[in-house]
């Protein structure tokens, strides 16, 4: 069956292994590198998809362990599919859920067949294989499916996170098995934990199976920045060419620079929304908690250089108000500009690589996002 997602390279930097690409999607074509914003219950929480579209969200992210518990899979199918069910015209990624069925931890029981966890809702008993998920996403109808997969915890020895990869590519090829929708597309899940050894293993035997695109999983989940960076570089270039790659999980203003110098295409995290409901917001120079005193009576925006709706129209003063009053208004302005920031920033990088200039460009951010 052919594949309906495709991706094309326009530009390879010189010097790193960036790019910048397109992936041609039944739903639209995007820009690479590129962020998904996360909308785990089927909503950017607190943004219409009007105002995602407006800061710059062109594909977007869904969760199928949470549509499934909530309001259920097949209702949204009868009501045609997540891209009407949430009124989002572009294109849409559905994750497998193997990350939240990972965190459930005591909740959960992994065994060949699948893994029977509870509800963190109202603790019932549900059980995944990697067949009924994909029953799950090819109801939910996204654009893009990811295979259901096991995310080996960090940190793990490396005699279980040989286990954990290989369950991983046994279920994988379950997956491909049952999957028959013809418009979406399945990606595979590179895992391997922190071993180089064991992320060559599992890039093998997924590559063999030739999906149109590969997730690398089972980093950022507590392991030191360094140690993700050194796993991708030895991981990407395993990667056919013609095939994308995507860093699951990861969205910090920094890991997302370095992700790119690194050959990454696509991103996705909650970081941006949840840490804008805390009103932690993100700036040219790092991060800064709006919430706190000293901004009572500051009257700037929250960056002097961002060009986002609320920057040019509200103050930090304000804002801070909004959220120590418990306002809506104030966690929907920090969840505007954190996301307008990751995005922009994402177009900034993609500007950079085509002018051949990303390292000058990762120099320049660095400098004043680390106040070096």
């Amino acid at each position: 069956m052919k594949s309906p997602v495709t991706f094309e390279t326009i530009k390879q930097d010189s010097r790193t292994r960036a790019r910048t690409g397109r992936l041609h999607t039944p739903h639209g074509t995007v820009e690479t590198p590129i962020f998904m914003p996360v909308g785990t219950q089927a909503t950017i929480k607190t943004m219409t998809p009007d105002e995602v579209e407006e800061v710059g969200g062109r594909l977007v992210l869904s969760n199928t362990y949470h549509l499934y518990l909530r309001p259920g899979h097949d209702l949204i199918q009868q009501g045609g599919g997540l891209h009407d069910f949430m009124n989002w015209h572009g294109p849409i990624l559905t994750d497998s859920g193997g990350f939240q069925v990972f965190s459930l931890g005591d909740l959960r029981k992994i065994t060949e067949d699948g893994v029977e966890f509870r509800s963190h809702i109202d603790g019932s008993k549900h059980f995944f294989s990697p067949e009924r998920v994909m029953e799950i996403e090819m109801a939910l109808g996204a654009d893009i499916a990811m295979a259901f997969d096991e995310c080996a915890p960090y940190p793990c020895e490396h005699d279980y996170a040989k286990k954990s990869l290989e369950l991983t590519t046994r279920w994988a090829k379950r997956c491909k098995a049952a999957h028959n929708r013809e418009d979406q597309a399945l990606f595979g899940i590179i895992q391997g934990s922190v071993y180089k050894d064991l992320r060559e293993q599992s890039a093998k035997e997924l590559i063999e199976l030739d999906f149109p695109g590969y997730g690398i999983g089972g980093l950022s989940v507590g392991e030191p920045k360094p140690l993700m960076y050194e796993m991708l570089e030895h991981t990407v270039p395993l990667i056919p060419i013609e095939k994308p790659r995507y860093l699951m999980g990861v969205g910090s203003p920094d890991c997302l620079v370095e992700g790119v110098m690194r050959g990454v295409d696509m991103f996705d995290c909650v970081l941006p929304t949840r840490t804008a409901r805390t009103g932690t917001v993100f700036t040219q120079y790092g991060k800064l908690s709006v919430r706190n005193a000293q901004y009572a009576r500051d009257f700037n925006p929250i960056d002097s250089d961002c060009s986002c709706y609320v920057c040019r129209n509200y103050s930090r003063a304000y804002i801070r108000h909004l959220l120590k009053a418990g306002e809506v208004l104030g966690i929907r302005l920090t969840t505007w500009h954190n996301l307008y920031f990751i995005l922009r920033l994402m177009e900034r990088i993609r500007e950079a690589i085509t002018k051949d200039r990303l390292p000058e460009f990762r120099d320049e951010f660095f400098d004043k996002y680390q106040g070096k």
